[in-house]
C-alpha cells in the first residue's frame, strides 16, 4: 500500500536512532502519556507483560527511558522517556519534514503541489469522527 510505503520511506531518511518496532511503540505511547508502568504498556500494546518487559528492559539499558517508583504506590514503577529521547524524537520529526518539503518542491510543479495539499485534506476528513 502507498501509505506504507511512505511511512517506510520517512523512516529512512531519518533514522536517528535504530528502534525495532516494539521499541518505536513504546516510545510514542510514553511521548504521549507518561508515567506508565509495564503492564499499562503491555496492554495497551497487546502483549504479554513479559514481552513488554524485555522491550521496556532493552529501552532502559539503551537510555531511552527511566523507571521511577510510582508516588502512590512505592511497588510500581513508572516509566519515562529521558530528555535526551525527547531530543531525538524532534529531530526525526524535524529530519522527515524536512526531507518530505524538498522532496515535493523538487518532484511536483506549484499545481501539483496544491492538488496535492487538497488531497492530503480530504484524506484527513476520513481521521475525523463522524457527526
Amino acid at each position: 500500500m502507498l501509505a506504507s510505503q511512505l511511512r517506510r520511506r520517512l523512516r529512512q531518511e531519518a533514522s536517528a536512532a535504530e528502534w525495532s518496532e516494539s521499541q518505536r511503540a513504546v516510545l510514542l505511547r510514553l511521548e504521549r502519556h507518561d508515567g506508565a508502568s509495564v503492564t499499562e504498556l503491555a496492554q495497551a500494546e497487546g502483549v504479554r507483560s513479559q514481552s513488554m518487559g524485555a522491550t521496556v528492559a532493552s529501552l532502559i539499558e539503551g537510555g531511552w527511558i527511566k523507571g521511577e517508583p510510582d508516588p502512590a504506590d512505592g511497588r510500581r514503577t513508572l516509566l519515562s522517556l529521558t530528555p535526551q529521547t525527547r531530543k531525538v524524537l524532534r529531530q526525526v520529526r524535524a529530519a522527515r519534514e524536512d526531507w518530505l518539503q524538498h522532496a515535493i518542491e523538487a518532484r511536483y510543479s506549484a499545481a501539483e503541489q496544491k492538488q496535492l495539499a487538497t488531497a492530503v485534506a480530504l484524506l484527513q476528513r476520513l481521521l475525523e469522527p463522524r457527526a
